[in-house]
């Protein structure tokens, strides 16, 4: 609950673009989750430091959401302020071998923007859903290729003295699908990314490949949060559930893609309970089987219903 002074104070400080009780199904790809006790959209840096400075004296939760990819929010939805810095949107290069990008910057618009001006090196990152902000969070990435190998230099919002900062690669610990050492309630605002000269054919051609690749193999004409468990050292997590006989397995409105096994489909009427009790059995099955306890890759938040 939201104390109707901290409720005059958000709704002065960010206007239109601040929601209470806002469900989050609206907001994330999974199309399931409860509501957020606030919803906020800082337009740029002195609102997002003025509004991180207030959740900070009231004593409020900040969580961040980028597109919502790769994020299960549970029936009960978020306490406090979840944050969306889409409104953070500028791209633009840095001399010839680099482009800064903030956090609310899509991963079409990073596609393009590379793509008409022949930069190499992110192509790996075409169709990686969300956002800049999103795929820092979860060092997104395929294959043998991530974002910490692309990466020069991040700046952060967070809590303390200083609440947005400027920090190089090698402050920051990046592992499989995450960054360890950040404080709670730290995102990333932009992103500082290596790249090299080429053509813009040549990067369209590589791009066009790997969106193809990803059209073929993945279920993306139905809701979904992306992959939903880490690959296990020397094996794919969606082998080993196709494997165990789970692909297609139902339960309420979700379904275990038959397209892709590491996904989990909405097929109009999940829950988040139903997709938690999906990974459940998931991971129940194949620990049975091969002794292997998936972790999760999607980042499950919120409350209990």
């Amino acid at each position: 609950m939201i104390a109707p002074a901290t409720r005059d104070r958000l709704e002065a400080l960010l206007g239109e673009a601040v929601r209470f009780d806002e469900p989050l199904a609206r907001h994330t790809s999974l199309r399931v989750g409860g509501p957020a006790d606030v919803l906020a959209r800082p337009a740029d840096r002195a609102t997002l430091a003025a509004l991180l400075a207030m959740a900070d004296e009231a004593a409020l939760p900040i969580t961040f959401l980028g597109k919502g990819f790769n994020t299960l929010v549970r029936d009960g939805g978020v306490a406090g302020v979840v944050v969306q810095l889409s409104g953070l949107r500028a791209i633009a290069t840095e001399g010839d071998d680099a482009i800064r990008a903030e956090a609310g910057v899509s991963h079409s618009q990073v596609t393009r923007f590379c793509s008409e001006r022949g930069l190499a090196g992110l192509e790996f990152a075409a169709g990686i859903p969300g956002t800049v902000g999103g795929w820092l969070a979860m060092n997104a990435g395929i294959g043998e290729r991530e974002m910490v190998d692309v990466v020069r230099e991040v700046e952060l919002a967070g809590p303390g003295a200083a609440p947005l900062r400027r920090v190089g690669r090698e402050a920051l610990r990046f592992r499989y699908r995450a960054v360890d050492g950040l404080e709670p309630g730290t995102a990333f605002v932009s992103a500082l990314f290596e790249v090299s000269p080429g053509t813009p054919e040549a990067v369209r051609a590589e791009v066009e490949r790997l969106l193809a690749r990803r059209a073929a193999t993945q279920p993306l004409d139905v809701p979904s949060c992306g992959s939903v468990f880490k690959n296990p050292p020397g094996d794919h997590a969606g082998r080993l559930i196709e494997a165990a006989g789970l692909k297609g397995e139902r339960l309420g409105g979700a379904e275990i893609s038959s397209v892709h096994a590491n996904f989990i489909a909405n097929r109009g009427d999940a829950s988040a309970a139903d997709v938690l009790a999906l990974i459940d059995r998931a991971r129940r099955r194949i620990a049975e089987a091969t002794g292997i306890d998936l972790e999760t890759e999607v980042h499950v938040i919120g409350r209990e219903a």
